[in-house]
């Protein structure tokens, strides 16, 4: 089988895709600033998870401030999964914090470039993470892949995120961009901070609850990468979210109704709420955006888990 080579192995996406790789029978090489930590850190969680690899995990250094890729693990790679960056919502959005976020995507996927560009390598493909955070707020229609980047700090975001990957295609790599929606995973993100107040019995709804959100089952999402490993007619930009989109309200709800039955109490926060502790970041929690996903349906992917009650059912109970 051949070797995937994963950046941002390590987080919530790329545990779950390494996962996947190493049960069909790839082997797996992970991207990190400390390959010895790393690689003790996905033996405890690949414990945790009980799974069985019939491929192999590597783990290789790459240092983003010297700008260098171990050659050894770029020259035995035949795919690359690029999902470095800054997690989003981690943290209140200062100016410090929007340069990291923007930087750590545009810098890795620069360091990318320069190594397939002045290293020998066999690399077939590239299959590069986005976000629908390209887009602004609904305007009466799902969105397409060719309609523009919003002017807001994410549109802009995940504009100079695509740029700074599109290199890669000049040097005859076949580049995908998976514009990715919420992915929903008991392993964090956001249904763990939706399951956070259902614990105690509380559906909290952000502000008038209407707001549309695209979400995607990170099984679905790992498919998705490993369909486009293995579709050479795939190129350029694809939404990836389920079929069916879920307002906050119904999403938040089926969270807490999957948790405890009947024994909730739906309660609203108020824009004003949010605004005061989130900032500039609460914009896109009350944004409300969908998008079209005929483009990646036309390539043959189908979705397991194509509605919000399906999902729920399989990683809630």
């Amino acid at each position: 089988m051949p070797t995937v080579m994963i950046t941002g192995g390590t987080g919530m996406i790329g545990t779950s895709l390494s996962r996947l790789l190493l049960q069909q029978g790839y082997d797996v090489i992970i991207l990190s600033r400390n390959p010895v930590e790393t690689a003790t850190l996905y033996k405890t969680t690949s414990q945790q998870n009980s799974f069985r690899p019939s491929g192999k995990i590597f783990y290789a250094k790459w240092d983003m401030e010297r700008m260098t890729i171990d050659q050894q693990a770029l020259s035995s790679a035949d795919h690359i999964v690029h999902l470095a960056g800054e997690g989003v919502a981690k943290k209140r959005w200062t100016r410090k914090r929007k340069q990291e976020i923007r930087e750590s995507r545009t810098r890795s996927s620069e360091l990318l470039y320069q190594a397939l560009a002045n290293q020998p390598n066999k690399v077939k493909s590239v299959i590069s993470a986005s976000a629908i955070g390209w887009y602004g707020p609904d305007t009466g229609r799902p969105f397409v892949e060719t309609d523009a980047a919003s002017d807001d700090f994410l549109g802009e975001t995940c504009k100079a995120w695509e740029e700074s990957i599109d290199k890669v295609g000049t040097l005859q790599k076949r580049l995908v961009k998976l514009r990715l929606g919420i992915a929903l995973s008991n392993e964090g993100g956001a249904l763990v901070e939706f399951k956070r107040p259902a614990r105690l019995g509380v559906a909290a709804v952000l502000g008038s609850g209407k707001q549309m959100v695209s979400w995607i089952h990170i099984d679905d999402l790992c498919r998705a990468f490993i369909h486009a490993i293995e579709t050479p007619s795939m190129h350029g930009v694809y939404n990836l979210a389920a079929p069916e989109p879920v307002n906050n309200r119904d999403l938040v709800i089926g969270v807490a109704r999957s948790m405890n039955g009947n024994f909730f109490l739906p309660l609203p926060v108020p824009s004003l709420v949010l605004k005061l502790a989130l900032g500039e970041m609460s914009v896109e929690v009350l944004k409300s955006a969908t998008v079209n996903i005929a483009k990646i349906q036309e390539t043959g992917f189908s979705f397991i888990y194509p509605n919000i009650h399906a999902a729920l059912r399989h990683l809630i109970g």
